[in-house]
């Protein structure tokens, strides 16, 4: 999956941003009752808001308020979490999911592809009946340039396919073939990444660097009316080929603060709001409901937070030490204190939403299992006279990261007195990001977003390297790029197993191979998943974040 430059490239970037690291944050204040008292005091009811979303509810149109932000709406440059969702409505992709389910389903394609005995050509046969924004006809050759131009242009998420990606040329009119460099049995589920939308031939050109930001030509259920740094205005494509929206269009207003959007929303000035409430306005919004007249919807997340052990470092070369920091972890003190229960343990990096992932940190190791922790620093020579000092960083902006640092600080020296004491650092985003893969930090709070709903890419990018050793660890690739620098020849192996496994059974009993052995080794250690929130008025329905984290606009109506 990883050419490193490219990957790291791709991840260093907004907070909203796919970017797998770090997320907003202020300073540890020293009582957690504080912190939230500061963050409920800037979001409270009594605060005006300066900003007036974009109005629509006279026309049935759907109002949506949101912090995340909108860099490119350019399938192949588009690589954070809002301009993905944006993409998904307006444009198609070859497969997709069927609605609230994890099914992947043709959507421009008409079957699954047809794989060749090595894996390597993928045939897909195409629908006929579409026309793109501008009145374009889709076709193979269509399809084919826009997955060129997604590689070719270099842009944020081209990696994705230029790393798999042989040769794409239109066989008929309409059926396309792939070839892969190597065999990866995900390679359907990567297909519908929202960047692999079609579009068109005639509004753009395959170059380096030659993007159109502000602008979408496809062929999805909306078409972009508007784009600007506040406002995002979507139409209804009345010559869509597939199920019409069931509203007349959807109308986004970006706020520059939380807080603004918990009070506009408050006053029933917006329809929707999601993305990003801070925890104390959340609980609020869930406390008023009945009285405030609004749905609170909720749903699971794919997205992983997880602490980053790095091997290169002492004491944490020392597998007894890595095994000890996974039995001290006490990860429902942190939902209960950090995210006031608006947040999941994790015990795998493969989220539970995949039926493959097992509990195998809990399994292995419990929460707080402060025995367990102090017998293995025991046999590993720690002691009192010789205690264990961990150093735990984050990124300055991220004050989630923040509290989580110090509640394990207090926890762990709480109940290991004497035996192992927690410093907890921090330094602004972008350097700690750049200086990852450096080995300067030796433990990392990071966060993961996948890139397609599937289980490999919560594995490869964590335990796979391209060079390196066992003495030496990972030199290049992708768990040095996370922070680890794990490297197991054996892993490495059972990553290309998988990955051109097409059996599913099959699959599935090398990715749980996989995962035991990162419970074995812990080169990470799982934390937690957030839960994902909307906030309706009581007069939309058809409002629901989709199993694969999408959130489709076309469902919504007014009543």
């Amino acid at each position: 999956m990883v050419v490193l430059a490219s990957w790291l490239r791709s991840r260093l970037f907004s907070p909203w941003s796919r970017s797998r690291w770090g997320r907003r944050t202020l300073q540890w204040v020293g009582l957690f009752g504080l912190c939230l008292g500061l963050v409920l005091g800037c979001g409270g009811p009594n605060q005006p808001s300066t900003e007036t979303p974009t109005p629509g509810q006279a026309e049935g149109r759907i109002t949506i308020g949101t912090t995340l932000t909108a860099r490119t709406l350019d399938p192949a440059d588009a690589y954070e979490t809002f301009p993905g969702i944006l993409l998904y409505n307006l444009g198609d992709r070859l497969y997709t999911y069927r609605p609230g389910t994890t099914e992947l389903v043709p959507q421009l394609a008409t079957a699954m592809p047809t794989v060749s005995a090595d894996g390597l050509i993928y045939r897909i046969p195409l629908r006929q009946d579409v026309t793109l924004h501008d009145g374009t006809p889709f076709n193979a050759e269509v399809m084919a340039f826009s997955i060129r131009r997604f590689m070719e242009n270099g842009g944020r998420p081209a990696y994705l396919l230029s790393d798999k990606i042989q040769s794409v040329e239109a066989t008929a009119d309409y059926e396309l073939t792939i070839t892969l460099k190597t065999p990866f049995a995900a390679f359907p589920a990567l297909l519908s990444f929202s960047g692999m939308t079609p579009i068109s031939p005639a509004s753009y050109e395959i170059g380096t660097g030659q993007f159109k930001p502000d602008s979408f030509i496809g062929s999805g259920p909306y078409k972009l009316a508007s784009f600007a740094s506040d406002a995002i205005k979507l139409d209804v494509n009345e010559n869509y080929w597939g199920e019409a929206p069931a509203n007349p269009g959807i109308d986004i207003q970006i706020f520059t603060s939380p807080a603004n959007l918990y009070n506009t929303f408050r006053t029933g000035a917006l329809d929707i709001a999601y993305q990003t409430l801070d925890p104390e306005q959340i609980a609020s919004l869930e406390r008023e409901a009945d009285r405030g007249g609004w749905q609170v919807i909720q749903a699971g997340t794919n997205v992983i937070n997880y602490m980053s052990l790095n091997q290169k470092i002492e004491p944490l070369n020392d597998l007894k030490v890595r095994q000890a920091i996974a039995a001290m972890v006490d990860r429902p003190l942190l939902n209960e204190r950090v995210f006031q229960g608006q947040a999941e343990p994790l015990y795998s990096l493969i989220p539970p939403s995949f039926e493959v992932s097992k509990p195998v940190f809990k399994e292995a190791y419990g929460d707080g299992n402060f025995t367990k922790a102090k017998s293995l620093l025991t046999e590993a020579g720690f002691s009192e006279t010789n205690p264990l000092i961990l150093e735990i960083w984050y990124p300055s902006a991220s004050t989630i990261r923040s509290i989580v640092a110090n509640t394990l600080k207090e926890s762990i020296e709480t109940a290991l007195p004497g035996l192992v004491t927690v410093n907890v650092q921090n330094t602004e985003g972008a350097t700690l990001w750049q200086n990852v893969g450096k080995g300067i930090y030796p433990i990392i709070l990071s966060n993961w977003y996948p890139d397609f709903y599937d289980p490999d890419t919560f594995i490869q990018p964590f335990l796979g390297c391209e060079q390196g050793n066992a003495a030496q660890g990972c030199e290049q690739g992708a768990s040095q790029a996370n922070g680890s620098f794990f490297y197991s020849t054996a892993a490495n192996q059972l990553i290309a197993q998988q990955r051109a496994e097409q059996d599913p059974s099959q699959r599935q009993q090398i990715i749980a191979e996989l995962q035991t052995m990162m419970a074995t080794e812990v080169p990470y250690v799982p934390l937690w998943q957030n839960k994902d929130y909307v906030f309706a008025q009581a007069g939309i329905n058809g409002v629901a974040i989709e199993p694969t984290q999408q959130f489709l606009f076309g469902t919504m109506t007014r009543r």
